[in-house]
């Protein structure tokens, strides 16, 4: 077994030191191969041989009849990439080289989706890439056709086609201006992959409050706050409440509940008070009894 080995090794050695050769005039090999078909190498001369196919991926041995062919079913060779073809005979070695390429036919989609999660109403903000390989997990080169779509239950589906370029295509989409589940999908021919974004509302737009006297404190309230595509902001968002009287200044935080706000602060006579969420500023009121 070692010297079996060591022989190997030792073709294997000479066909990398081969690569910059010139091919033997006498190998009568194929250009390319694509992955996973059948294929053929003829040969020349008398007396028996052993056929080395060396790729990064793959090596194959075969003993051949020189002068006969060497058939190889399908599947024998699946790996993309530049094979090295050694014919050792027992008086001379022939040397020689193809490439096997991808299948055309595309059989699985890389895809992948960014963001997540993110506001409605975003201008590019949700971008694509897919990858196109075959059905041995080779990258597709060959310029291909991709549609991606997004969709949301409430809106109209955006749609773009792509061309492949080095098995890679993308797209950038819009956030539509409704909150929900968007399903991403990209597309080539039969074969599909869907991912998932979220969109969520916005920042609040047009915050509103009122006021009403109740016993010695000023209760203030906001409107429903939403977004400015009429998305409800979620619970939780804080809104911020202040009360400027002469020269002093209360500020209180409260969340949002049921989509609303609000606290009691002193009922002064000629009081300011303000709204706020984030850095969106809603309506003034001043107090005077």
């Amino acid at each position: 077994m070692r010297v079996r080995l060591t022989f190997l090794f030792g073709v294997l050695a000479a066909a990398i030191a081969q690569m910059s050769l010139a091919q033997d005039a006498r190998m009568q090999l194929p250009t390319t191969v694509e992955a996973g078909s059948a294929f053929s190498i003829p040969s020349v001369g008398n007396g028996q041989a052993t056929l080395y196919i060396v790729g990064l991926g793959q090596v194959l041995k075969r003993s051949v009849k020189l002068g006969e062919t060497a058939f190889f079913p399908a599947g024998s060779l699946i790996s993309a990439g530049h094979y090295l073809v050694v014919l050792a005979g027992t008086s001379a070695t022939q040397n020689g080289s193809f490439d096997v390429v991808s299948a055309h036919e595309p059989a699985n989609l890389s895809f992948l989706a960014k963001p997540s999660r993110l506001p409605v109403g975003l201008h590019g903000g949700i971008t694509g890439a897919v990858y196109v390989f075959d059905d041995y997990h080779n990258l597709i080169s060959a310029p291909t056709p991709v549609s991606f779509e997004l969709a949301n239950p409430s809106s109209t589906v955006q749609k773009q086609s792509v061309v492949t370029r080095n098995g890679a295509a993308w797209a950038v989409m819009d956030s539509t201006a409704h909150q929900g589940i968007d399903k991403f999908v990209a597309r080539v021919g039969d074969v599909y992959s869907t991912r998932v974004v979220a969109q969520v509302p916005g920042d609040p737009c047009g915050l509103k409050m009122t006021a009403q006297l109740i016993g010695q404190q000023v209760r203030l309230v906001t409107d429903p706050v939403r977004d400015c595509s009429g998305n409800a902001v979620p619970d939780g968002t804080l809104v911020t409440f202040t009360e400027n009287y002469n020269g002093a200044q209360s500020t209180v935080d409260e969340p949002l509940k049921n989509g609303v706000a609000e606290v009691e602060l002193s009922a002064h006579n000629g009081a300011a008070f303000s709204v706020a969420s984030g850095i969106v500023m809603g309506n003034q009121i001043r107090w005077e009894k």
